[in-house]
């Protein structure tokens, strides 16, 4: 289908869910698309109506069936509503930003003893361990979405020279842990198995359910990492 915007697919996902999908890719104007119309279905929402969540490419917009078949017609099932009420408001254009989200900077400890594999990153990449940190350390990442741990934010795109395929069998990773997966870097919140090339560490804390806002980075942020040293790291 073509909406107000790019074109995109609606799929149910069990009785209390449907995904609008614009395709698997990682795209950053999609990926607006999608942040611009999760806020438009919180502002517009429809009775009925509980949360969105937004990935790369799709949004998955999640509903009380019981409550809505308490208040239709008999002869329409809450996933026909839904899916009526969805598409109006996917009719409808939306104004797509090109800038979105907070600036945040993180702190990141490339010490090797901190990073186990960057030294083997650079050897693979026949590069220095100083220039990987250079290109780590100087692009600004869009958040493009949470997810696999609460506070795991996955953001790009990775310089080209330092891009690393994931592993193929998840590892033990501890918390903090900066890593790369193919145009993809992150940090882990919490220790992990996980398959991502680990390149440094940061002492921030990603995730605590006893802040109000209990993520550090929410999905259209952007991020960008600067370099600290074991001294630092240890008293932040």
């Amino acid at each position: 289908m073509n909406g107000g915007n790019k074109p995109y697919e609606i799929f149910a996902l069990g009785d209390g869910a449907l995904t609008i999908d614009w395709g698997n890719q990682m795209d950053e104007q999609i990926n607006r698309e999608v942040t611009a119309r999760a806020a438009q279905f919180r502002q517009q929402s429809f009775p009925g109506f509980s949360e969105t969540v937004p990935a790369y490419s799709s949004l998955t917009v999640f509903f009380d069936p019981l409550f809505i078949r308490q208040h239709i017609s008999p002869g329409k099932t809450a996933m026909e509503y839904v899916m009526e009420r969805v598409q109006a408001l996917l009719d409808l254009p939306v104004a797509v930003k090109q800038e979105t989200g907070r600036l945040v900077r993180i702190p990141v400890c490339y010490d090797p003893s901190l990073a186990p594999e960057l030294e083997w990153l650079a050897r693979e990449k026949e590069i220095s361990v100083e220039e990987l940190v250079i290109l780590h350390t100087t692009p600004v990442y869009r958040v493009y979405m949470l997810g696999f741990l609460p506070g795991f934010a996955y953001m790009g795109e990775v310089d080209e020279r330092i891009r690393i395929p994931r592993k193929p069998q998840p590892q033990p990773t501890r918390a903090g842990s900066v890593g790369i997966a193919g145009k993809q870097t992150g940090i882990y919140p919490f220790a992990s198995p996980g398959g991502w090339t680990v390149i440094g560490n940061s002492p921030v804390q990603l995730f605590n359910k006893n802040r109000k806002e209990p993520t550090l980075i929410r999905a259209g942020d952007r991020v960008q990492f600067f370099a600290i040293d074991k001294y630092e790291f240890a008293h932040y």
